[in-house]
């Protein structure tokens, strides 16, 4: 591959104005939402979104999630539904991914959907990724900005450790404010399933829906379903109550030993805005990691999730 220059563009119109103007091209633009930093290129266009893959190491059956400006263009490229109505009316924008039945004859690039029957769609709230996507005036295929199974980017200088050379630009609009990425829920049939905890939890999903979501099963059918992802260099040991000779301690609540803290207070909403930021820190590549324990309720979901495919075994 090629190495590129990648500019590093200002959260202003002159920088919105190119970074549109390079997706127009065929570009690839790392940009910010309230979940992570996503790596964008136009979804229409094969070539495009072929070079995200080049660009992270993404394998090729792994789909990608559509950002769109506005939640009534979901209706260009998928099947409607009832329920995607009430979740799209109650959370968008925000961070949920909603997986519908993919249009017969839609424009958007087999690459994005690995050749599945279904389509990943969000609109994002943070206020510069919309600028972007209104200026743009199309559907951006978008997963994390980062090398493929590593941490996820909350701020530009993640992005550009991990992509600068292989993209075109960095759209700087500062820290994540969610940290994890979007929840995503399955609406290809009449029950609605939990593809991926994220920065949404379940509980308010089932609450707007009126019934519970199902669980999916082994085969990826959304972004973030691998079962070793979000990986630092070094190994992750979780659950741990304290610190062995040698490792370093991503703490939660009380734990005394730690070297950084996830929420000193036991913050689940910090915790996962601090998560990957603090990954990114306590990686020195040698000094294992030992992760205290994270309540399995609400965003803990998410956070435990990430951190469970942080620690899975390697390829």
């Amino acid at each position: 591959m090629t190495e590129l220059a990648t500019l590093r563009l200002d959260a202003d119109d002159r920088g919105l104005d190119r970074a549109a103007a390079i997706l127009g091209a065929g570009g690839l633009v790392a940009f910010p939402t309230e979940t992570v930093y996503g790596l964008g290129a136009d979804a229409r266009n094969g070539r495009a979104v072929a070079r995200i893959f080049a660009a992270k190491g993404r394998p090729r059956f792994n789909p990608l999630i559509v950002h769109l400006a506005e939640a009534q263009a979901a209706r260009a490229f998928v099947a409607w539904s009832d329920k995607a109505e009430t979740l799209a009316t109650r959370f968008w924008p925000g961070p949920l991914t909603l997986v519908l039945p993919l249009l017969p004859g839609s424009p958007i690039s087999p690459l994005v959907t690995a050749d599945l029957p279904s389509l990943a769609l969000r609109v994002p709230a943070h206020p510069l990724a919309r600028a972007l996507l209104r200026r743009f005036g199309g559907p951006v295929a978008a997963p994390s900005a980062n090398p493929s199974g590593r941490i996820s980017p909350t701020n530009a200088d993640h992005v550009a450790a991990g992509l600068s050379g292989r993209i075109e630009a960095i759209l700087d609009g500062g820290p994540c404010p969610v940290g994890v990425e979007s929840t995503i829920v399955g609406l290809t049939d009449d029950i609605p399933r939990l593809l991926r905890p994220g920065g949404l939890a379940s509980e308010e999903i089932e609450a707007a829906l009126g019934c519970p979501l199902a669980t999916s099963g082994p085969e990826v059918t959304a972004p973030g379903q691998l079962a070793s992802h979000y990986a630092p260099t070094a190994p992750v040991r979780l659950n741990a109550t304290g610190k062995r000779p040698g490792e370093r301690l991503l703490g939660f609540g009380a734990a005394a030993e730690a070297d950084l803290n996830l929420s000193p207070g036991g913050d689940l909403t910090e915790a996962a805005a601090n998560l990957f930021a603090m990954l990114h820190r306590i990686d020195d590549g040698t000094a294992p990691i030992a992760v205290s324990p994270i309540p399995e309720t609400g965003l803990g979901r998410a956070i435990n999730d990430r951190l469970r495919r942080a620690a899975a075994p390697r390829d």
